[in-house]
């Protein structure tokens, strides 16, 4: 089978065979995808940790909503955080340390670019913790084995508020119907998805 075409920014939904406790059921915004390996951020998984709190302890207020849970965006380097967020104003998009992704689409991990944006965040903001990532030919192999589907990226699906259904509105948007697909899974635990 030949590999797969792959190019970031892209969405990977994980199909039912994946059952590693971190993946299962979760939506990954892929960002890179290189001969050297691949990453991007899980954004269907909520931590228990609030934004307020975190940015408490780095000495940074929070001006948003003191119940924003953090996202879990990956297992790789969780103690590091990385903003997601999607804005038109050009007092953030236009902050040195902030990255486009995708149209509209920003993130940044630099500290003081995070305290302007914990001053006015926007609507569309996510802070995540930790990220997904996979070395050289990791990803093509899982795809092949039929781990992943890819699907554009929707916007309510990286900031929706209702995570815990992301999973089963990607497949949705990309014509699978979850309820059809084989549980080949041992049990019926979510894997910690939330």
């Amino acid at each position: 089978m030949a590999a797969p075409e792959l190019v970031a920014p892209v969405l990977l939904l994980a199909l039912p065979q994946v059952t590693d406790p971190f993946f299962k059921k979760s939506v990954v915004l892929l960002l890179a995808h290189e001969e050297e390996g691949s990453f991007g951020f899980i954004v269907n998984r909520r931590t228990e940790l609030r934004v307020a709190d975190i940015l408490k302890d780095l000495g940074v207020g929070w001006a948003g909503d003191t119940t924003t849970l953090a996202g879990f965006g990956g297992p790789v380097q969780p103690q590091v955080g990385t903003v997601l967020f999607a804005s038109d104003d050009p007092e953030l998009t236009g902050l040195p340390g902030v990255t486009e992704i995708l149209p509209g689409v920003r993130l940044t991990q630099n500290l003081a670019e995070l305290a302007r944006l914990a001053e006015r965040p926007p609507e569309r903001f996510r802070l995540l913790l930790g990220y997904a990532g996979w070395g050289p030919g990791q990803l093509v192999e899982e795809i092949l084995r039929n781990d992943w589907l890819t699907a554009p990226v929707a916007g309510e699906l990286v900031f929706g508020d209702e995570t815990e259904t992301a999973w089963e509105r990607g497949l949705r948007a990309v014509g699978v119907d979850p309820e059809t697909l084989p549980a080949w899974t041992g049990g019926d635990s979510d894997g910690g998805a939330n």
